[in-house]
């Protein structure tokens, strides 16, 4: 059986590169904006009043 040579930068599984950073910045862009509608989206949390039992 005839092997090949192949050099370790074609042998790597993955390479970093733009692509993955826009990844990563598109999906902390949109967890923001998840929170921002979930935050708004919440009715306002009110502290009890004075003298009332827990």
């Amino acid at each position: 059986m005839d092997q090949k040579t192949i050099p370790p930068e074609k042998a790597r599984q993955g390479r970093r590169g733009w692509h993955v950073l826009a990844i990563l910045v598109v999906g902390l862009a949109l967890a923001l904006v998840a929170w921002y509608a979930a935050e708004w989206s919440a009715p306002p949390v009110t502290p009890p009043a004075e003298g009332t039992a827990n």
